[in-house]
């Protein structure tokens, strides 16, 4: 068991039920928020909740079973040093990347940059306003990426909101010249089939692929019809970005039905979503291979061609798992972590009503070699607290720890807040750290926590959706040796050998 360094501790489990044309970009530095979200930006409207589970959410605070609204606890072994609020971006804080002394943090009204050379102290290098939910980030070299999954007027950073039926309608990939880290420069815009929910990098000397990630393709939807059952591949020349164009759409799940051959859900599968496309790719260049988090379906394969990536392996789990969400290899690529976002990040799912096995992490080992390549399920994990009613709180995004020979991760779990993690034994894994806030509201369900939690040379960054950007540094002698790891450029979702 881990000590609280607060006064405030759990006495027990909280059982509560439960176009390329006119490419503008505004860089802002100060003054009031200039951004407002378009409808459609914005996440899920405060939800209510019984009124029995308001008292019982307050009767948990008020016992010390749950921390107080907005209150922080966190392990012993976690020591939170800085936290830095929203500014003039006001939306929805997303995805984190990295790369040098900075860290580049997403939100669904644009980006901002920090300047991180002192964890303790981050600095706002640059805040651009470029609405279009959900901004999920990536850097590489002097090129910054940003995914745009809502319906737009155009590709501008002007941009409104415009039904997906119409045929002028935009949505796809972003991309910077981020050589002047203060005045970042709009540079390309592809559109992609049903849009850029996510992405993910493979980058090689003198282009990086982009593999994009979209779903939920509708009949009336011009630029995104059904079936849309594989991904859109991007070719960004390093030294042309401009030229960046669609050059593939590989079929990850061929079939004969209209929606292709993923996971039918219900009702065949019911509570288990359709699969329409991918939701999340990571990649493992140093092994080339890619494990895909894909609605209803978990995929393993082959990306030795960047562009025609070639699937190996398909799991699906229709008694746990309801929406595949995302990917974590382990460092010797013989385990992949996928992540179950039950309720689709809006939804209170950490509580005892839900259960340790939904919402949670799937572990599976990787046996056999190359094309015999199997994924075998092995356990779950599920953060060991319980939330109120009140908190949207599921498994989400997070890093592998370097420590050679363990498997150690951490995780965002929403408004569950931080988990850090040992999955070193497959079968058996087990917290051994963590940091959470109090729940936002005990009136209702208001979205909120922490998006992503990453490890970056021997820090833990933190977009919380609501509070901002956080730094944590943990102290333990098993994730010690992290700290002598160092990277010059972290996305997560292109997985680096850390021991290369």
């Amino acid at each position: 068991m881990i000590l609280l360094n607060v006064s405030r501790t759990r006495r027990r489990r909280l059982g509560v039920a439960a176009a390329a044309g006119g490419l503008l970009a505004a860089l802002l530095t100060a003054g009031p928020a200039a951004a407002i979200p378009d409808p459609g930006d914005s996440p899920a409207a405060p939800k209510d909740v019984s009124r029995s589970d308001q008292a019982e959410a307050r009767a948990a605070v008020k016992s010390g079973d749950i921390p107080g609204q907005d209150e922080i606890v966190h392990s012993a072994n976690i020591e939170h040093v800085a936290n830095i609020p929203k500014d003039v971006l006001s939306g929805t804080n997303s995805d984190l990347a990295f790369q040098g002394r900075y860290a580049f943090a997403g939100n669904y009204d644009g980006f901002r940059i920090f300047d991180i050379s002192n964890p303790k102290k981050p600095k706002t290098v640059a805040q651009v306003l470029c609405p279009g939910s959900q901004n999920d980030i990536s850097v590489s070299g002097n090129l910054l990426f940003l995914s745009t999954d809502s319906s737009r007027s155009d590709s501008s950073c002007n941009s409104t909101t415009q039904p997906a039926t119409e045929k002028s309608s935009w949505e796809g990939m972003k991309v910077f010249d981020i050589s002047d880290k203060r005045n970042p420069r709009y540079v390309a815009a592809v559109e992609t089939a049903c849009g850029s929910h996510t992405h993910t990098l493979v980058p090689d000397r003198k282009n990086v692929f982009v593999y994009v990630s979209s779903y939920s393709p509708n009949a009336a939807y011009p630029d995104c019809r059904p079936p849309h059952d594989g991904i859109s591949v991007i070719k960004v020349p390093r030294k042309a970005p401009h030229k960046a164009a669609v050059v593939g759409f590989p079929v990850l799940f061929p079939g004969e039905g209209p929606d292709g051959g993923g996971n039918p859900g219900a009702p065949t599968n019911p509570g288990v979503s359709k699969t329409t496309g991918c939701h999340d790719i990571t990649v493992l260049p140093s092994k080339d291979l890619a494990a895909g988090a894909c609605m209803g379906d978990g995929i393993l394969f082959s990306i030795r061609n960047p562009e025609r990536p070639r699937v190996i392996d398909r799991v699906q789990d229709n008694v746990n798992f309801a929406f595949w969400h995302s990917a974590t290899f382990n460092q010797r690529a013989d385990k992949v972590v996928f992540t179950d976002e039950l309720g689709g990040g809006g939804a209170a799912t950490c509580n005892a009503e839900i259960g340790p096995n939904r919402g949670a992490d799937g572990i599976y080992d990787i046996v056999g070699k190359g094309d015999r390549s199997k994924l075998v399920f092995r356990s779950y994990y599920k953060i060991p607290r319980h939330q109120a009613d009140t908190e949207n709180c599921v498994a989400h995004n997070g890093s592998l720890i370097p420590v050679r020979g363990r498997d150690l991760m951490v995780q965002a779990w929403y408004q569950g807040g931080i988990s850090v993690w040992d999955f070193t034994n497959s079968a058996k894994p087990k917290e051994i750290a963590y940091f959470e806030r109090g729940p936002l509201s005990t009136d209702q369900l208001v979205t909120g926590g922490s998006w992503s939690a990453y490890y970056y040379n021997g820090y833990i960054y933190s977009n919380d959706m609501a509070k901002g950007f956080d730094v944590l540094k943990i102290d333990d002698r098993r994730t010690d040796a992290a700290r002598w790891v160092r990277m010059q450029e972290l996305n997560v979702q292109t997985q680096p050998d850390y021991f290369d």
